[in-house]
């Protein structure tokens, strides 16, 4: 027998914290942080009261001023100007015109400016990561760790510079060469989403970069000054290699910027994280031009514990699943299933376990859970709250094998992250097959959220099927073509054709 403890969710939302973080009066409001001496900070990363948010080798923008907000006390932090309709045409020809420089480099030589931008993000990783927390709302720690993400991948990507390629593969006539030429892809539109700021960006960017790529961003509005910091300092390293900035393009902006670049043929790849609503949309755009999308959507991950599992992973994974990053992780917990043998003790020692954790300011290094993003997100986590109150809380399911247990995994729509804990060799590699998990990521003993930027991240079916940072992702962002060379004076045909 198979229980779904659903009432897990509503031990931190019963708290008075999470709602008054949003409930400031007007007053708190007429200053803006970044002028407060508590922030100063802000500036060592070359931000001001009003930001200019379009980069393409100067810094412009001509459309609306919007002002980010600290989901923390609801405070105005700073402001920042969008791109126009102008200003995106402007940055994205500069950036096809960059792209004939920038391709021309060896790829080895780009690795080497992804290898400084790493270094210059590892400078300013503190600051830059207390930014994320300010203006994102995750955890201090989190914020640091997110910058670091993507310093890894620049190491990453300057390794990966000196190994992309394709195999010389035999040919079946005499005198001839078949070979697999990989090139970049051009153009490449990134699309990110307010939970990762920076590291979505950086996995993006690194690896199109040493593939020979140009990039074009577009982060979510909501942290747009986070999107203006990490340009600063990537164009900064542009600048210092006499490099065309519009390499690292950005243009702030909402649904407007983002159709543009989805409905554009000049935007040669388009990577989109982000609601799977939104992202089918964008997918339809993408097709319709015959373009080619990376999508990386939605999640509504499972973790499976079975009768043998080690109660001491599952619990605090369980619970990091769920609470990382104030549970709004594309790869965060949403669903738990327990064997009846251990649901009693799983559940107890996770209510503990809630109980301790401690919800408030996100720069407090005592903090665990700080605000959600957004007033919405407040009104969604609580309204899921009372349904799961409605259903009644604890469901039981009576389920009794583990191949319906795997079903449960796999009915719903999205398939991004999985995760089963047991000490069955078995069951692990039956949980690995083909009859298994058919999500992207399938873990075993470990949470579903923290993935390595070594291995391909993304999933299937409505998560949208890209895969980013490692592994061979970077094939998505080139193009490949098979080549054949005659160095012979004959011209055999293929399959033995006789044609004379």
């Amino acid at each position: 027998m198979w229980r779904v403890p659903r009432q897990l969710c509503v031990r931190v939302a019963r708290g008075s914290k999470l709602s008054a973080l949003w409930n400031r009066p007007a007053a708190f409001m007429s200053t803006l942080l970044i002028n407060q001496p508590q922030y100063a900070w802000l500036k060592e990363l070359g931000l001001r009261e009003e930001n200019e948010g379009v980069y393409n080798g100067s810094w412009g923008g001509r459309g609306e001023v919007i002002t980010t907000y600290c989901p923390a006390n609801n405070e105005p932090i700073a402001r920042v100007r969008q791109a126009s309709a102008a200003d995106y045409e402007e940055t994205v020809k500069k950036a096809r015109e960059a792209w004939r420089t920038w391709a021309d480099i060896p790829a080895p030589k780009r690795g080497e400016v992804v290898r400084q931008i790493g270094d210059a993000l590892r400078e300013k990783i503190q600051v830059l990561g207390s930014l994320v927390s300010l203006e994102m709302g995750k955890i201090l720690v989190e914020g640091v760790g997110e910058v670091q993400e993507y310093v890894d991948v620049c190491d990453y990507a300057v390794g990966l510079s000196r190994m992309i390629g394709g195999p010389i593969l035999p040919s079946e006539r005499p005198g001839h060469a078949l070979i697999e030429q990989w090139n970049p892809v051009g153009l490449v539109g990134i699309i990110t989403a307010f939970n990762f700021p920076v590291a979505v960006y950086g996995w993006n960017s690194a690896i199109a970069m040493i593939c020979g790529d140009v990039c074009l961003w577009k982060g979510a509005p909501t942290t747009s000054l986070t999107s203006v910091a990490v340009t600063k300092i990537v164009a900064k390293v542009l600048e210092d290699n006499k490099l065309p900035g519009a390499i690292c393009s950005l243009t702030c902006g909402g649904a407007d910027i983002g159709t543009a670049m989805a409905k554009d043929e000049r935007v040669n790849l388009l990577s989109f994280t982000g609601s799977t609503h939104v992202g089918k949309q964008v997918a339809l755009m993408v097709q319709e031009r015959f373009g080619r999308s990376l999508l990386e959507l939605g999640g509504n991950n499972a973790i499976i514990a079975f009768e043998d599992a080690d109660l001491s992973l599952v619990v605090p994974s369980a619970l990091f699943a769920a609470v990382g990053t104030t549970g709004q992780r594309c790869t965060t917990a949403r669903r738990l299933f327990l064997h009846e043998s251990i649901h009693d003790e799983v559940v107890n020692r996770l209510k503990k376990a809630y109980a301790q954790i401690r919800v408030g300011n996100p720069w407090d290094s005592n903090v665990l859970y700080g605000p959600l993003h957004t007033k919405q997100a407040v009104s969604m986590f609580l309204g899921a709250v009372e349904a799961a109150k409605k259903e009644g809380g604890t469901v039981v399911y009576g389920g009794k094998n583990e191949e319906e247990v795997f079903a449960w995994n796999n009915e719903v729509k999205q398939g991004l992250s999985s995760s089963i804990f047991t000490k069955d060799l078995g069951r692990i590699f039956r949980w690995l097959g083909p009859k298994g998990s058919d999500c992207g990521i399938v873990n075993v003993n470990i949470p579903t959220s923290g993935a390595e930027i070594g291995g391909a991240f993304g999933g299937e079916k409505h998560t949208g099927g890209g895969r980013e940072s490692g592994s061979d992702a970077w094939k998505q962002y080139m193009r490949r073509s098979t080549c054949t060379i005659n160095y012979s004076k004959d011209l055999p045909l293929a399959q033995g054709i006789k044609f004379q």
